[in-house]
């Protein structure tokens, strides 16, 4: 090393020693014949004085520099507190320039937060810039520290890391696959995964029984801000074990990681709760625990009512404490972002306070209308107090359900309900097998189905008292799935896989994989499932939001190295770009095969 010491590293005891440091000009300030410099490396900050060397003026912000010197204290009054190396400064005796720079696109503060305002799109553009900051550095220091972390408890359970092929063959999947095209076989393509579901089943077949891997996964999915075509996941699978196993893995991973991380211990075990108990409450299957506002069902109150808005399938509220002193303006902003999600709108009621007058005198709202019965005992009905407001949606069950989730939300956001300093596990459980495909047929009746698709994916066992009838019922069945979500925001999700070939071939007959498809799909797994496969599950982590949540940031593309943005392309190398005819030719890319 060119350097004996890290800038930020050095301390009171240090004082007196001859150092040689390195890293960049991070701020330069002039006062007379004296010269400060704050030096920035990897680790921090520390403050260099020049009294004599003239060359130093000639440095600019970001120049990068070797600097000998020896560490001196600073004097009484001068200290830093905010600094680590606050106490100390290096008075240089030699500077040398190892390479300048030209004005960086946007100001580098080593105390930067990661979100500083400056364009996201130039930010990406030039990361390895944005990276000297202290904050988006942070970040990635914090993704290494938690990778550590996991493989540190896979290893004392025993499990094996294996990793699984990048190229292989395109399988349904829930989104679709980015292909790469055989230049050895014109007209064939591989697929990049999605995830790496059939290999480690195949492992289990395999009796490895403790896989795990830090896999990187591929989805050519829609632009979405929270979505990136490549992203990486810890993926688990054992053998012979039930739901209680990842159970217990998982919370102790997350146990050793907030503690390690940040240092906050979690309680275990997580609670459970089913997935249509969590929409019946929260209208979500990813709910935030951290404030207790659950959904009211008013649909048996309102049945056989009069009022058109209410003649629905379900009639769902939110309760507001405090808000019967909204405003028409307030109010109106309710339906603004109602209409923004796809709805018509909510209805509201408040409920008079006659203590402090909120709300005025009698119940007023968008829905007087309704029977003066039905009105005068909604405040009971939906356990609503003097003062609180009522936000009320009616339509089909499960969107009425998310959108009263949503309104939950944003309603606990906007009163400041949610305790920000807590951080509350749960898991989900029991999820719907399958979900219905509509007909697009226009001469088919709107919503009817045509067909079923896998919610998890088709390789989910249902659970035991489903195991005979799913075939017959699709629409009820359960599956062995479940979630881990903490704060709102789901971070893994798993299931206990099927085993039988017979039921894995049930599934794909509901899901309308014929015989022959299936076998050109899944052959290869319908056939190790002749061979004694074990019983087996696992689970997988989205490491990306994992990362992104114990860095205290919501956008997942603050944790990797180099993110794409959210139209998909890299705004650092350009890519997607088109390719030559050439190499179109030589990969076969216009090639069509005989089938």
């Amino acid at each position: 090393m060119i350097r004996t010491h890290q800038a930020g590293a050095l301390r009171r005891d240090d004082v007196g020693a001859t150092v040689v440091l390195t890293g960049w000009v991070a701020t330069r300030r002039d006062h007379g014949g004296v010269t400060f410099l704050d030096l920035r490396d990897a680790s921090g900050v520390v403050q260099v004085v020049s009294r004599d060397l003239p060359d130093v003026h000639a440095l600019r912000n970001e120049w990068c520099i070797k600097v000998t010197g020896e560490v001196g204290a600073r004097k009484e009054g001068n200290e830093n507190p905010d600094l680590s190396t606050g106490h100390i400064e290096v008075v240089a005796t030699a500077v040398e320039v190892l390479s300048e720079s030209e004005t960086p696109p946007f100001p580098i503060h080593g105390s930067e937060p990661i979100d500083s305002g400056v364009d996201e799109t130039t930010r990406w553009r030039y990361r390895y810039l944005d990276l000297r900051r202290t904050g988006p550095a942070s970040a990635l220091r914090t993704r290494a520290k938690i990778v550590s972390v996991i493989r540190r408890v896979m290893e004392r359970h025993e499990f094996v890391d294996v990793e699984t092929p990048y190229l292989t063959r395109s399988t349904p999947e829930g989104a679709r696959d980015f292909l790469v095209p055989v230049r050895l076989q014109p007209g064939h393509w591989y697929a990049l995964p999605q995830s790496p579901q059939l290999f480690k089943q195949l492992l289990m077949v395999a009796g490895l029984e403790r896989y795990y891997q830090i896999a990187r996964c591929f989805r050519d999915e829609d632009f979405r801000a929270d979505r990136t075509p490549e992203f990486t996941q810890l993926d688990i699978e054992m053998s012979f074990l039930d739901e209680e196993d990842v159970f217990a893995l998982t919370e102790e991973l997350f146990a050793e990681l907030w503690r390690d991380v940040l240092g906050v211990e979690l309680p275990t075990p997580f609670p459970r709760i089913t997935y249509w108990e969590s929409m019946r409450r929260y209208g979500s299957d990813k709910p935030d625990l951290r404030f207790e506002l659950e959904l009211v069902d008013l649909t048996e109150h309102m049945q056989g009512t009069e009022f058109r808005v209410f003649q629905a399938e379900h009639v769902g509220a939110v309760v507001v404490p405090g808000g019967a002193g909204y405003t028409r303006k307030e109010l109106d902003g309710w339906q603004e972002w109602a209409r923004s999600r796809g709805a018509k709108g909510i209805a509201w009621l408040l409920v008079p306070d006659p203590a402090t007058g909120d709300g005025g005198s009698e119940l007023r709202g968008s829905i007087t209308k309704l029977e003066a019965e039905r009105l005068t005992s909604l405040p009971a009905a939906a356990g609503a107090a003097p003062g609180d407001a009522i936000l009320f949606a009616a339509g089909p069950r499960r969107t009425t359900l998310e959108l009263l989730g949503a309104l939950r939300n944003a309603v606990a956001r906007q009163r400041g309900l949610v305790r920000e300093e807590e951080w509350r596990f749960l898991w989900v459980v029991d999820a719907p097998m399958f979900e219905p495909v509509s007909s697009d047929n226009p001469a088919v009746a709107e919503g009817a189905v045509a067909g079923w698709t896998a919610v998890h994916h088709p390789f989910t066992a249902p659970t035991e008292a489903y195991a005979a009838t799913f075939h017959d019922d699709p629409e009820h069945a359960l599956a062995r799935a479940y979630d881990v979500v903490g704060n709102g925001m789901e971070l893994g999700g798993g299931s206990i896989r099927i085993h039988q070939r017979e039921m894995q071939q049930r599934v794909f007959d509901v899901i309308g994989l014929t015989r022959d498809e299936a076998q050109s799909k899944f052959g290869f797994l319908l056939e190790a499932f002749n061979y004694g496969p074990p019983p087996h599950g696992g689970i997988a982590f989205g490491l990306d939001r994992l990362a992104a949540t114990l860095a205290g940031t919501d956008a997942i593309r603050e944790v990797m190295a180099f993110p794409k943005a959210s139209s998909g392309g890299d705004p650092l190398t350009g890519a997607p770009t088109p390719v030559t005819e050439r190499q179109r030719k030589e990969a076969g890319i216009d090639v069509r095969p005989e089938l």
